[in-house]
């Protein structure tokens, strides 16, 4: 018997990789004969770096690098086994956890940061970049990070403008001459899932920077900051960014990474499914067991479990969640490829026991569910036998 164990982390519990092992665990208790394989997994947000290193056998590359408010900060990104590419989650350098809630101001802050990490890791020779959108505190169209690969953004004065959402009326001339040359042999994949696009009511701003501290006021300002900085680029540039789709991911920086990097923008969970050959380790497999921190209606939204569960349904092999918590309307899912969702709590456990306790209870879970599995399998083949 073959089970392939597919989890991304439990946020603020257990990174994929920790997870995957403790449902390994479980599954051997049973019997140490099954063959299990372990795919450790992310969408492209919060722990997409750990979990393709931990896939790959790559290395995390911590440095100093600026945070959204310009202040030096320690941060990191991961160079996978092939040492040639580098993982980069946005929110690392540039993401809304750094700042507290008083600090947050999309008209200030800036994806420099992320610039940095990229151009680090051109230095160490990487050749192929993912680079994860998602939880910025940022809307400035992805300008800080071209400024940190030697843009310049000159005003009518040819100064060069400051950092931040805020500065984007400002632009008069964009200047990519000084642009790190390294950036046109390699190759840029940005994770995203959403599709909103740079300007209007669906954009950037509209729908993502209240979160990041913005007025309505402020709204109209960087929407109007980023319909300048699009005209602009259609002008001078020749690319017309403003109405694609993802262009407003993570404040305009899916905009950027198109614009300054030809990056591609694409499903972080397709992504990481192909850099780890997931659908090459499920060949010939009986179960798909996948899971996450909270799994609900939210979960077919591009998130792991949801894509994992899709490739194994083209294979016809049996999806097993098992998740921390189950929230509304995951009973959706059963409709979505998924044939049984456990959680790891029980009506009198409180949450904090179940983060400490993680690693345990998705043992133990995990033990139940796939003696259950076995044990319905069995039955059903012996009824069938008995037909015949």
């Amino acid at each position: 018997m073959k089970i392939v164990i597919a989890p991304d982390s439990f946020k603020g519990s257990l990174s994929a990789f920790e997870v995957a092992k403790s449902i390994q665990k479980g599954i051997l208790n049973i019997d140490k004969s099954i063959e299990t394989v372990i795919v450790p997994m992310a969408d492209g947000g919060e722990g997409t770096v750990q979990s393709l290193i931990d896939a790959s056998g790559g290395e995390i590359v911590e440095l100093m690098v600026h945070d959204p408010l310009f202040r030096k900060i320690k941060s990191f990104y991961g160079i996978m086994g092939d040492g040639k590419t580098a993982v980069i989650e946005m929110a690392a350098a540039s993401g809304l956890p750094l700042l507290t809630s008083a600090e947050r101001n999309p008209l200030k802050t800036t994806t420099y940061g992320t610039g940095e990490l990229i151009k680090d890791a051109l230095s160490r020779g990487c050749q192929k970049f993912i680079i994860g959108l998602g939880g910025s505190a940022t809307n400035d169209g992805g300008c800080g990070m071209a400024q940190a690969l030697g843009a310049k953004f000159l005003d009518e004065d040819e100064n060069e403008v400051g950092f931040g959402g805020g500065e984007l009326l400002k632009i008069k001339t964009i200047d990519i001459s000084g642009i790190d040359n390294r950036i046109k042999s390699a190759e840029f994949l940005a994770a995203c899932d959403v599709d909103n696009p740079l300007c209007g009511g669906k954009g950037a701003s509209a729908v993502f920077a209240p979160q990041k501290g913005a007025s309505e006021t402020d709204v109209k300002t960087l929407d109007s900051g980023l319909n300048h900085f699009a005209d602009l680029v259609k002008y001078e540039l020749y690319i017309d960014i403003k109405n694609v789709a993802g262009a407003g991911a993570t404040g305009g920086l899916g905009a950027g990474a198109m614009i300054f990097l030809k990056a591609r923008l694409k499903s972080g969970i397709e992504i990481v499914s192909r850099e780890t050959s997931l659908a090459e380790k499920m060949e010939g497999a009986d179960l798909l067991i996948t899971g996450e921190g909270k799994i609900d209606f939210q979960t077919t939204f591009g998130k792991t479990p949801f894509g994992v569960a899709q490739i194994a349904k083209e294979k016809n092999i049996p999806v097993i969640a098992i998740a921390g918590s189950l929230g509304e309307g995951y009973q959706t899912l059963y409709d979505k490829g998924f044939d049984e969702i456990h959680s790891i709590m029980d009506k009198s456990m409180s949450l904090k026991h179940a983060i400490e306790n993680a690693a345990e209870l998705l043992e133990n879970a995990a033990e139940d569910v796939v003696r259950n599995w076995i044990k319905k399998k069995t039955s059903e083949s012996e009824t069938i036998n008995l037909k015949e």
